[in-house]
């Protein structure tokens, strides 16, 4: 008998939670078969079995496993079934003609039965007990709205303490139902880390507009022979990643953190992009940008955004990160203030791109224009890196060709 117990996936991470069971107690399952998909607090990953045989869970789902702890058994040693298609057949006729014709036909009429008799005692029909009109007294609900469900339709005192009071301009007897649902281990971390980055760090957030134009202008001149090229889209990550990374290495105190009671500065750019998976947000890490191309760049984007939003993407490729850029554009955002990704200390917010009105060579002229957002913990940098840094970014994105292409976009983009 295997016992298989949780694997690590990754440092720092002492627990996971089963999220769910590709598998049944009782099944048999193939060497290397995915037979549970598991939460941790970075990322949700498949948990192959580790030998064949015969699986018994000995976890259920939701449950939090410590790393390391068994979750199941599989019996080696075990045959496997060729005939297991013929059991479960009969099964399942036996049970269809006997019981479930016969029971619908009896269940039906009791309900019936009873509807009459509730509305024959009409005198205690929406009546409170005296328990429950006092609860209902103090909590200011009428009667009229609570449902009873005690003998004749008499208002209980459960009923009372379930009731809640109709919020004003509520017409009162409609269906109100909720829905709960427990938050998975991934979503509970990110809502741990976004409140621990407003009360940890003195985040401030400052803005500046960028013109589109040149942009837009060398992705309708080369986009069609980039992506015939290179099998990948020429779009506005590359061009904001590469912009970034020459901005980093002006104010290097935006690629910098903060541990204990020194501060800690990159001379790599590790960027990490934010993408929006089913599972909620991801945010994947483009290695050492500062060596990429746009061709390297534009590939890599692609490549974790299909392992994000497959929910395929490991814990490495999200672990580390110098700095984070944000696309809320996508979404139709006009403007934000992007919290950080701690430990980081910067996170870049990009928004959609709006023609409006601007002034070039004293002529007022309508333009591409897409608002961005520097959010910065102050403790680390200062207003004059934060402002620099953001004006750096524009000044780049504003005039690709020379501060990012050298003066020569073919061979920038490898045509």
């Amino acid at each position: 008998m295997l016992e298989m117990k949780v694997p690590s996936p990754g440092e720092s991470i002492t627990e996971v939670e089963i999220a769910r069971w590709l598998v049944q107690t009782g099944d048999y399952v193939e060497k290397d078969q995915a037979i549970a998909e598991v939460d941790s607090d970075k990322a949700t990953l498949e948990l192959p079995a580790e030998a064949s045989g015969v699986i018994t869970l000995q976890a259920e789902e939701g449950d939090a496993v410590a790393v390391g702890q068994v979750v199941c058994l599989i019996d080696t040693e075990a045959p496997k079934p060729e005939g297991v298609a013929t059991k479960p057949a009969p099964e399942k006729e036996e049970a269809v003609p006997a019981p479930e014709v016969v029971k619908p036909a009896e269940v039906a009429p009791a309900p019936v039965a009873e509807t009459p008799v509730a509305e024959k005692e009409t005198y205690a029909t929406q009546v409170p007990s005296p328990a429950a009109r006092k609860i209902l007294e103090e909590r200011e609900i009428p009667a009229a709205s609570v449902k009873g469900t005690g003998k004749g339709g008499r208002i209980t005192k459960e009923d009372a303490m379930r009731a809640t009071k109709p919020s004003m301009g509520t017409p009162t007897g409609g269906v109100r139902t909720e829905v709960r649902a427990k938050m998975s281990m991934l979503r509970r971390k990110v809502a741990e880390r976004l409140v621990a980055a407003k009360n940890d760090t003195a985040m401030l957030t400052t803005f500046n507009e960028v013109d589109m134009s040149a942009i837009y202008a060398l992705r309708a001149e080369y986009k069609d022979a980039f992506k015939e090229r290179h099998n990948v889209s020429l779009g506005f990550m590359s061009f904001f990643t590469l912009a970034v990374v020459r901005a980093l290495k002006l104010f290097p105190d935006v690629n910098s953190m903060i541990d204990g009671q020194e501060k800690v500065t990159y001379n790599f750019y590790d960027i990490s992009i934010a993408v929006s998976g089913p599972k909620g947000l991801m945010v994947p890490v483009i290695r050492n940008a500062e060596n990429l191309s746009f061709r390297g760049v534009e590939a890599e984007v692609k490549r974790l955004a299909i392992r994000a939003r497959e929910g395929q993407i490991t814990v490495d490729e999200m672990t580390g990160g110098t700095f984070t850029i944000t696309n809320g554009g996508v979404f139709g955002s006009m403007l934000s203030t992007p919290i950080i990704n701690p430990p980081q200390s910067g996170i870049l917010g990009m928004h959609n791109i709006v023609d409006r009105p601007i002034v070039k060579n004293g002529q007022i002229v309508i333009a591409p224009v897409m608002y961005v957002a520097l959010s910065y913990d102050h403790r680390i940098i200062d207003g004059r890196e934060s402002v620099g840094f953001l004006v750096a970014v524009k000044e780049a994105l504003e005039n690709p060709i020379e501060l990012l292409m050298d003066n020569d976009p073919k061979k920038a983009l490898e045509l």
